[in-house]
């Protein structure tokens, strides 16, 4: 019984949920109090999810400046979700921000994310 009302749940949520991957990116990871730099390369008019790996618990995070050529929400504490302007090719560069505390270091850490857009 609960395989057929967790399946009957399934089907009601919209496909796009399960449809956007995670964005391709590159860079060093960090560590809490230590800001970075992170690249990906996406298809203008496409989505990815953007999530922020930093070893340890995240507190807090949000975004501390937007895009200018695509559209960031935030998904949840570690996840934010990354649209290129449809039409657009050429760079944007975004920066989003995290707190907590890890095995190795502990702060705000500040991660500027270029993204090229094919």
């Amino acid at each position: 019984m609960r395989s057929l009302i967790f399946a009957a749940v399934l089907s009601l949520m919209p496909v796009s949920a399960f449809a956007v991957s995670d964005c391709r990116v590159t860079g060093q990871p960090s560590v809490f109090g230590v800001d970075m730099t992170a690249y990906f390369t996406i298809r203008s008019g496409h989505t990815c999810n953007f999530p922020m790996r930093i070893p340890g618990a995240m507190h807090k995070s949000g975004v501390s400046q937007p895009p200018s050529h695509g559209k960031l929400s935030q998904l949840n504490v570690t996840t934010f979700r990354y649209t290129a302007v449809s039409g657009y090719k050429g760079a944007d560069m975004f920066a989003i921000y995290g707190e907590g505390q890890g095995p190795y270091g502990s702060g705000r850490s500040v991660m500027t994310v270029n993204a090229t857009i094919e």
